[in-house]
């Protein structure tokens, strides 16, 4: 039996609209699960107004808690743009350079947005290059393994969960999934 007792909740969901029910909803639903929830979230006093400063100490205090985790939960759902969070991304690979487990979830409106070809394909269009590989609207080469992230994130995730949800950055639905994925696993 493996031992996890915190959950790192990695993801945007500081940013997102109505966020402290957000985050207060998941870190429940962890505790549900007898596990102890850390997240991003600035738990520091910062006494100062050097916005450099205040930046170092909240990259350090997350890094502290990545440290003392015994895996993560990672929300990769696609942030303005097609892709995850780029903080999200760096504490996945953080994580996984520390040998702690990632369970991953992404929260989608449609199955076209469910792979990462379809929605640069929505948001950006796409086509099939003379080459017979997909082109975004630059002609950069779009990554095409079917895949719902970037390759290096999906393989990471001991579990990838994609979730339809008709609003993607409010649902929890992930989270649960991965608890269920995280019992499995410490079995």
């Amino acid at each position: 039996m493996r031992r996890l007792a915190t959950i790192y909740l990695a993801g945007p969901d500081q940013w997102a609209p109505e966020a402290p029910d957000l985050m207060d909803r998941k870190r429940r639903m962890v505790e549900a699960a007898g596990l102890k929830p850390l997240d991003g979230r600035a738990q520091i006093a910062i006494d100062t107004d050097n916005g450099e400063v205040a930046a170092r100490e909240i990259y350090a205090d997350a890094l502290g808690r990545l440290r003392r985790s015994d895996a993560v939960i990672a929300n990769l759902t696609p942030w303005r743009g097609v892709g995850c969070d780029p903080a999200t991304a760096f504490e996945v690979g953080f994580a996984a350079a520390l040998g702690k487990p990632v369970f991953a979830y992404m929260n989608v409106m449609s199955e076209d947005e469910a792979e990462l070809q379809g929605r640069v394909d929505l948001l950006f269009g796409a086509q099939m290059g003379l080459d017979g590989l997909w082109r975004d609207a630059d002609g950069a080469q779009i990554e095409d393994f079917g895949l719902p992230e970037s390759l290096m994130l999906w393989a990471e995730a001991r579990n990838f969960f994609v979730v339809v949800a008709p609003d993607p950055l409010a649902d929890c639905e992930g989270v649960r999934l991965c608890l269920e994925a995280l019992r499995a696993y410490a079995a």
